[in-house]
């Protein structure tokens, strides 16, 4: 799962980096992906110690909470606006936070799956080692 932890905070990273390159004028807002995309990659990368790995993720976990529930609040109602027919004011930004909102559901879905996997074997392994 550290791995995986890296691998979605690189995307974060991009998209944050491909979404300030495009923002005209030049929006530091466009980075947010990329503020939550650094702290999980450098969890991920703190998790590869096994001694760190469960604080780490979750950690990680943590940060692409807070980071799905804080874009969700913006995404939610603009695509209900949307789907009304009104139209965007910012489409780029609608567009980068809606593909933010889906990485981070993958990557927090893919954590609790990682997290209820992890302790069902602990619980396995008690009930055969009493």
């Amino acid at each position: 799962m550290a791995k995986i932890a890296i691998v979605f905070g690189v995307l974060l990273i991009l998209l944050g980096v491909v979404g300030y390159a495009m923002s005209e004028p030049r929006a530091v807002t466009a980075l947010i992906p990329a503020f939550f995309g650094l702290p999980i990659a450098i969890c991920g990368g703190v998790a590869l110690n096994p001694g760190a790995r469960k604080h780490a993720m979750h950690a990680a976990a943590a940060l692409g909470t807070l980071g799905l529930l804080g874009v969700a609040g913006m995404v939610i109602p603009r695509a209900i606006k949307l789907a009304g027919g009104e139209p965007l004011a910012r489409p780029l930004a609608f567009w980068m936070q809606t593909i933010m909102l889906l990485i981070l559901i993958i990557f927090v879905g893919l954590c609790v799956r990682s997290f209820i996997e992890a302790r069902r074997a602990r619980e396995a392994a008690a009930a055969t080692n009493p």
